[in-house]
């Protein structure tokens, strides 16, 4: 056996040591055997498949930390199992080796499958801003090298309307064009979840995994629609495991962060974050007056300033923007009418409410303490009575809510807080809404305030 290989895993399994406990340690990980590291694969060798379910299911995350710590970042780990096959006799007993996860079906192999990608969203036309410059640049990185990067796999999440799947076809469309031999599949949750249906109620859910195993490049659109199908999340997962064992690239979206899943199986949460979560916000007024200026020069249009600059102010979705100009240039071209701020108050009008009321962090902040009869100031503290960390959590729940500012922006202004509190906060008072009535007509009631 290669010595550097031996030597590398004897460093995992002394960072390992100190993390679980010594009958786990013995149990699980002594009888692991390194076979070899290759393009950043490490392959380990394992007794059976149920010892490859256990480590899968209940220590997968403490064996990629070690290996990224010990190998390096991005390193992925592949199986090799032993499978015993029965005889008579002990000194019968035959083993084979296979690479794991290994392809539960002989089907035919497809040759190309057809993507689903609407070429219109292409990287071109998502412009770049603040809101969604990670996002977009993690994007175009894997599209470059899909599968190679630490970002497997990418998990997109907002608010709808913010360019979430506009993003996940440009991911699509470029690794297409630069690798056309790739199979890139972009699927609806709607769709998927139609398929497996299917797929069932024929009986020939071998082939529909079978399928989806030879993907190169998966996108599944609003994966939220997952939420207690627990069926649809156990075939998801095996799916998943065996695509991203393989180096292929997985792209999912969301209109919620993967802790705020419920109704998710922990494992699956789990693998959702083990790549990077990027948030897309609603995108900033400057960045929607850019995306009008643009559509504008591409479809040759006529429209003054003034009109762009309000629409920039008071629409606040990217699809919605679309919607405007294309309403604007239809009231002027079939009824003769002329474009001005007056006529695009009236389309905005029709299709969102235009408040002149600017919620604020602050403004939350101030009523949510005020309800609750709690200085302003006090919720600034670092204490942790439990009747200010509710004030807390309700104040970022409700700005993250109701106003565009970053998870980093929110915290910031209430409390200090990091964004990861910000994300908890948001979680422990929406699970407390479900269980709670008290506590859901009080935050409705607080809600009411901010909006009337």
């Amino acid at each position: 056996m290669n010595q550097q290989i031996t030597a590398l895993w004897n460093d995992c399994l002394t960072v390992i040591k100190d993390r679980v406990s010594e009958t786990t340690f013995n149990t699980w990980f002594v009888p692991i055997i390194p076979l070899k590291l290759e393009n950043k694969e490490f392959t380990i060798q394992v007794p059976n498949r149920y010892f490859y379910e256990i480590i899968e299911n209940q220590f997968i995350d403490v064996l990629r930390n070690t290996l990224y710590r010990v190998v390096g970042e991005g390193t992925n780990l592949m199986y090799s199992v032993m499978v015993d096959t029965p005889t008579n006799t002990q000194e019968e007993k035959k083993t084979q080796t296979k690479e794991e996860p290994a392809k539960p079906f002989k089907n035919k192999v497809i040759q190309d499958v057809n993507s689903n990608l609407n070429l219109k969203y292409t990287f071109d036309n998502f412009i770049e801003g603040k809101s969604n410059k990670l996002a977009r640049t993690a994007g175009i990185r894997i599209s470059q090298e899909p599968g190679k990067t630490p970002f497997n796999p990418l998990f997109l999440y907002g608010e709808s309307g913010v360019g979430k799947t506009h993003l996940a076809h440009a991911i699509g469309i470029m690794t297409k064009e630069l690798y056309p031999d790739k199979k890139v599949l972009y699927v609806s949750a709607n769709v998927f979840q139609q398929q497996f249906t299917d797929s069932t109620l024929n009986n020939n859910r071998n082939n529909f995994l079978n399928f989806y195993q030879q993907i190169d490049v998966l996108i599944i659109d609003d994966i939220h629609e997952f939420a207690s199908l627990t069926g649809t999340q156990n075939v998801l997962f095996h799916i998943f495991n065996y695509l991203h064992q393989a180096g292929k690239q997985l792209v999912l979206t969301s209109d919620r962060a993967p802790m705020l899943l419920d109704r998710f199986e922990k494992r699956m949460q789990s693998r959702f974050k083990w790549g990077l979560s990027a948030e897309i916000e609603r995108p900033g007024e400057d960045l929607r007056k850019t995306i009008l200026e643009k559509k504008i020069k591409k479809d040759g249009l006529q429209i003054p300033s003034d009109v762009t600059d309000f629409i920039a102010r008071n629409v606040n979705e990217n699809r919605c923007l679309e919607g405007v100009l294309v309403s604007l240039m239809a009231h002027a071209n079939l009824e003769n009418k002329k474009i001005d701020v007056e006529l695009a108050q009236k389309i905005i009008g029709q299709i969102i409410n235009i408040s002149p009321k600017k919620i604020t962090v602050e403004n939350i902040r101030e009523i949510v303490c005020n309800h609750l009869n709690i200085p302003v100031d006090s919720i600034m503290s670092k204490t942790r009575k439990q009747e200010l960390v509710q004030a807390r959590q309700v104040s970022m729940y409700l700005a993250k809510r109701h106003t565009d500012q970053s998870l980093s922006n929110i915290g910031m202004k209430i409390g200090n807080r990091d964004h990861a509190t910000v994300l908890h906060a948001c979680k422990m008072v929406s699970e407390q809404m479900t269980v709670n009535k008290m506590f859901k007509n009080m935050v409705e009631e607080i809600e009411n305030k901010i909006t009337r």
